[in-house]
């Protein structure tokens, strides 16, 4: 306690005019189904010159024997380390708009701290507008459009995303905490998450990531090109689409999620989810189960080393 925020960071001190611009997040080590949220990370980098203007002091923040950084042994010496980075970059959209991201591994410790040192930046950059992305599992099929959910400290902020019907308790993170403490202290701030379908959350599904992509730009008015990103996912799109006609039982699966997701569109439309069909057929997490299953063999096929 009583220890300055502003001590687990420190700031480049050529930093220009920030004031009204936007702060992206994305946090590594809590949810990311689909690598959604990192995806979009490596192509917003990609997509232009950018350079840290903020670097946090990750050996007071991270847990290193939970999540221990990756070295290089070559032959007779250690060649390489693979240290973890906590850092705020400054980066440009096609219109020459300046925007931040802010991007590492989640604190492992003194959350409550570094919220307050993000503030301390948001304040000192006269930041607007604070904005997560992340994915989520979702039990849905590949084959109907993505989901998205939206949360802000302002009802205005979701614009005509559809909230969430219900009131969830979920574990929590860091994204979650910066967010929440955020509205408290009178800053804008909202997240999205992506739903991808949960038998493709643990593999590469770059649909999310231009689901992201796309809040993303409504949201803050920043002109973020699609570049590869449309491309990959045509082409995980296509790959998908080959493994799933390469087996009858799989297709089924899918159908079947098809049938579900469909009944509960048509129902939440009537304003009722208690459709008569819906209580005989399979959970989305039996049929995706399967549909996981499957995947996993033809990965374990296309490997033989496995």
């Amino acid at each position: 306690m009583g220890l300055d925020p502003e001590d687990l960071y420190e700031v480049d001190s050529d930093v220009p005019d920030l004031t009204g611009a936007v702060l992206l997040h994305s946090f590594e080590g809590f949810m990311d189904a689909g690598s959604a949220g990192r995806l979009l990370t490596e192509h917003l980098l990609d997509g232009g010159d950018n350079r840290v203007v903020a670097r946090f002091d990750v050996d007071r923040l991270i847990d290193y024997r939970s999540r221990r950084p990756t070295m290089t042994y070559a032959v007779d010496h250690w060649d390489d380390y693979d240290a973890p980075e906590l850092v705020v970059r400054l980066l440009h959209d096609a219109d020459d708009t300046p925007f931040l991201l802010f991007t590492g591994p989640e604190p492992d410790h003194d959350w409550e701290r570094f919220c307050l040192a993000a503030r301390s930046l948001v304040e000192r950059w006269s930041v607007r507008l604070t904005v997560g992305f992340h994915g989520i599992p979702m039990g849905a099929p590949h084959t109907r459009p993505l989901g998205l959910t939206a949360h802000a400290t302002r009802k205005d902020l979701i614009g005509d995303h559809q909230p969430l019907p219900n009131r969830l308790q979920v574990p929590g993170s860091i994204a979650g905490l910066l967010e929440y403490r955020l509205g408290q202290w009178g800053h804008d701030a909202m997240g999205f998450a992506a739903h991808v379908p949960h038998y493709l959350a643990q593999s590469t599904y770059p649909a999310s990531s231009v689901k992201l992509l796309e809040a993303l730009t409504k949201a803050t008015g920043l002109n973020l090109p699609e570049g590869d990103l449309r491309e990959a996912a045509s082409v995980a799109d296509a790959e998908i689409a080959r493994q799933v006609a390469e087996s009858d039982e799989v297709a089924d699966v899918v159908q079947a999620l098809e049938r579900q997701y469909d009944t509960f569109v048509e129902a939440s439309e009537r304003d009722s989810l208690l459709a008569e069909s819906v209580e005989h057929m399979p959970t989305a997490e039996e049929l995706g189960s399967q549909f996981e299953r499957f995947l996993a063999e033809q990965q374990r096929g296309d490997n033989p080393d496995r």
